[in-house]
């Protein structure tokens, strides 16, 4: 249920960002949403981290979505500060790396076709986390190509996946 709760906002600030990206969003109101994803995923992250029932794979678990929880505060901070970008940018590079080898250990032992959304998930992730690199460290002009990316994955990798998670759709 924590997934599908931390899913469901990560769907909805990956639209939002994307619509902020194409300038349908203003810079003084992105923030909210960033702050409270990023404050959603910080606390089911602590919760399978540092809970009673916390093990080895559910603080693995919350490495990861550390990665989501900080993003998301940084774009938010960011927002509120005046920064360019290129700190998260370089951040996201980090990111990017790091989820290559999630995605193929996920999709490496995928029993089930739950485990290959979640492999192939990660492995979009991956690639948006770089064109945010691209984009933010190396101010490349991809605005309109990641911000489009943004929100269809919000839609596929977040939103609809959280929602069937949520609604006991999906186990």
């Amino acid at each position: 249920m924590l997934l599908g709760l931390a899913l469901f906002y990560v769907g909805a600030v990956l639209i939002l960002n994307g619509l902020w990206m194409l300038g349908r969003i203003g810079d003084r109101e992105i923030p909210l949403i960033n702050f409270f994803t990023g404050g959603v995923t910080l606390l089911v992250s602590l919760k399978l981290a540092f809970g009673a029932d916390a093990d080895a794979a559910s603080i693995k678990a919350a490495a990861f979505s550390l990665l989501f929880s900080f993003t998301y505060l940084w774009v938010a901070f960011n927002r509120h500060n005046g920064a360019d970008g290129r700190g998260l940018g370089w951040f996201s590079l980090f990111v990017a790396i790091s989820a290559v080898p999630v995605a193929i250990e996920t999709l490496a032992g995928a029993k089930s076709n739950w485990d290959l959304w979640l492999g192939t998930s990660w492995a979009a992730w991956s690639g948006l986390w770089l064109l945010f690199f691209l984009l933010l460290a190396l101010q490349k002009p991809l605005t309109r190509l990641a911000a489009w990316t943004s929100i269809v994955q919000g839609i596929f990798t977040g939103w609809v996946p959280g929602y069937l998670l949520l609604n006991g759709t999906i186990r």
